[in-house]
């Protein structure tokens, strides 16, 4: 060994540019930058809820506001009891998980593990086109075409009801489901896969013991996800559920919930200011409460059951 090789082998390896790169840190700027307005975005968000929260919250007892069974805020005399706001949205979101979360994870799992590469690159964008359809149309569609199919099957529902908003909603969130779970299982290595083949099972048994076990965090992520989004959806259950605040678990009555009741409100004639003013407020932050806990579960859900794959 030459002694210019050992001087060189002695050096110690530089893994640092040997000038500053001023364009990386530019771009390392406005990455900061991005992530600091979805930050301030939110602060700005809470703050603009909870100050004329707490405002209707020094005329209003919070308890008759959680507690309370009757919700008439524009009336004489006025009552402020959230409750059927509350199960109404519950009531919605329910027949919504039911409709999107199995078929989700089906098309999910034909995508996966069934469908070629053709058939995918066709039916993956057909999906996600319902992602694309306004709300409003959905809205219309459950009122005017659904509603009227469900009264012809003899289920009773009223012109405006929660099952067909819920039934509607569930279709919309289809794609969002299906999208992530898809997204989860393409994540599986193929060699968990292959061992399950090489020991005889079948597809199927590959798909559901192999595959969906292995990519349950994702599939979790993709159910509060489409959840989070039916608790907050305002446009179908403005049209189709009607604006009758009662406390029913019946899906086939009229219901309210509380994205439907702000954006009615927020478009009427109260006064900027009154109490009643600030009922949009008292519910757009329970409303936001209930979305927060479900997002804060999920995230505990998807680091219990994460797997890491090398």
């Amino acid at each position: 060994m030459t002694s210019a090789e050992v001087t060189t082998r002695a050096q110690p390896i530089r893994l640092r540019a040997e000038r500053r790169r001023y364009g990386e840190d530019v771009v390392k700027g406005v990455l900061a930058v991005c992530a600091l307005v979805s930050v301030v975005t939110t602060v700005g968000i809470v703050i603009a809820l909870l100050v004329p929260s707490l405002e209707f919250f020094r005329e209003v007892s919070p308890i008759d506001f959680f507690s309370g069974s009757t919700w008439a805020p524009l009336f004489k005399p006025a009552h402020f009891g959230v409750l059927p706001l509350v199960v109404g949205t519950l009531v919605v979101t329910f027949w919504a998980a039911v409709v999107c979360m199995p078929l989700g994870l089906g098309s999910a799992i034909y995508l996966s593990e069934y469908a070629g590469q053709r058939v995918r690159r066709v039916l993956k964008p057909a999906l996600e086109i319902l992602a694309g359809i306004p709300t409003v149309v959905y809205g219309f569609f459950a009122l005017t075409v659904f509603t009227p199919f469900l009264k012809d099957l003899g289920t009773g529902v009223s012109t405006f009801n929660l099952l067909s908003a819920g039934l509607v909603m569930g279709v919309m969130l289809i794609p969002t489901v299906a999208s992530i779970s898809e997204d989860a299982m393409a994540a599986v290595p193929q060699d968990l896969r292959d061992g399950a083949y090489g020991l005889g099972a079948s597809r199927l048994q590959v798909s559901t013991r192999v595959v969906v076990p292995a990519a349950v965090s994702g599939i979790i992520a993709s159910y509060v996800l489409a959840i989070s989004r039916a608790v907050g959806e305002t446009m179908i259950v403005l049209i189709a559920a009607g604006l009758l605040a009662q406390v029913t678990f019946d899906p086939r009555e009229q219901g309210e919930t509380m994205s439907a009741f702000i954006a009615a409100t927020g478009i009427g004639d109260v006064p900027t200011g009154s109490i009643e003013y600030k009922t949009i407020f008292a519910v757009g932050l329970t409303l936001f409460v209930i979305t927060l806990v479900m997002n804060v579960i999920s995230i505990r859900l998807v680091r219990k059951y994460r797997e890491v794959y090398e």
